[in-house]
This record gives structure tokens, C-alpha cells and sequence, in this order.
């Protein structure tokens, strides 16, 4: 099966859309504060890649599905951590 340039860049899409959460998330658990994460910023976007993922599923597409789950997931995290040290 050969690789074909539009599925090669937008596998490159996928991969540093879900690697961009994970630094903050690091960042935010190592140092126990959620103070400069914007709230409404994280709950837009969980609900952006919660609609990605139903279209997704409606359209039978497996990588708009498995990139968009993994996103929001990883997106959900971080507004967790904003929810857990609030405070901090």
C-alpha cells in the first residue's frame, strides 16, 4: 500500500494536534496551577472535538474519529486539571 502525499501530510496533522496538549498538561500537573489556562478557551474545545468525533462517527471516518477522540481526550484532561487546581 503507497503512502500518498495528502494522507502523509494529514497523518503529520493528526499526530501534532494531539502532541500540542500534552506539554501543558505536564506543565500544569508538575506545577499544581491552572491559574493562566483559560477555562472558556478548554471548554470550547472539548466541545469542538466532541462535535469532530460525532461527525466522525456519522461519516464513517476513522482517522476524523481516532485524531478527534484522542484530542478530546487529551483536551478533557487539561480542563480537569483546570477544574482540580482551580485554586492554584
Amino acid at each position: 500500500m503507497a503512502l500518498h502525499l495528502p494522507d502523509i501530510v494529514g497523518s503529520a496533522a493528526a499526530l501534532c494536534s494531539m502532541a500540542s496538549f500534552t506539554p501543558q498538561i505536564i506543565k500544569t500537573w508538575r506545577e499544581k496551577d491552572a491559574s493562566a489556562i483559560s477555562l472558556r478557551m478548554y471548554a470550547v474545545t472539548v466541545t469542538g472535538f466532541t462535535l469532530w468525533t460525532i461527525y466522525g462517527v456519522l461519516t464513517a471516518s476513522w482517522p476524523v474519529i481516532g485524531s478527534n477522540a484522542v484530542c478530546l481526550g487529551l483536551s478533557a484532561i487539561m480542563l480537569a486539571l483546570k477544574w482540580r487546581f482551580r485554586d492554584g
